[in-house]
């Protein structure tokens, strides 16, 4: 298995659609000439973007997490340009960029260290050979302050990594309950 580089990105993108929309390079400023987060392609890697869509976590309703009956109700949506997260709190959010993974790869996603330095940790499960979707992100305020996330800006920098063999049940094949997602999606089961 080995990690996959720039050069590969860049053509299975072109080739296979595999990243939509895709920026060949790294964007640091934005069109009105601000500096951003980066997003974009890596060495090794793709910086994803995070849309403007947040499901806020609450709990004025006072309920128990339960990933088998989660309770939509212990979310607030919100859209806008930036999301404050609560002191030790989380959030949802999705990805700008719409994934279709090819069926000898597996993709693994780390935090920016933009916002890791900054107590703010981003978490998303691997995306499984033949996934496709907008990737749900969650993002955990690990401070005792309120924690902003911005919204078209770099989040978190996925990895691609292509087996030597090609597996034999993939993630469509299998009928995945996340396959095809758009928005953020909640926990199914």
């Amino acid at each position: 298995m080995s990690i996959k580089s720039d050069k590969w990105i860049r053509r299975m993108a072109a080739s296979h659609d595999m990243i939509s929309p895709f920026e060949a390079g790294q964007v640091r400023v934005a069109a009105d000439g601000h500096k951003i987060v980066s997003y974009g392609t890596s060495s090794y890697g793709y910086d994803v973007r995070c849309a403007n869509e947040f499901k806020i976590f609450t709990n004025i309703n006072s309920t128990i997490v339960d990933p088998k009956a989660f309770d939509p109700k212990s979310f607030v949506d919100f859209t806008g340009d930036c999301c404050v997260i609560p002191p030790n709190s989380f959030a949802l959010a999705r990805t700008v960029e719409y994934f279709k993974i090819p069926r000898s790869v597996l993709t693994i996603c780390l935090g920016k260290s933009t916002y890791a330095r900054c107590g703010i940790i981003v978490n998303v499960t691997p995306l499984e050979p033949e996934w496709e979707g907008h990737v749900t992100l969650e993002f955990s305020n690990t401070t005792p302050l309120p924690a902003k996330i911005y919204a078209n800006e770099g989040v978190a920098q996925f990895l691609f990594l292509e087996s030597d063999e090609v597996c034999e049940t993939s993630y469509a094949d299998r009928g995945g309950k996340y396959q095809g997602q758009k928005g953020v999606t909640l926990p199914k089961t």
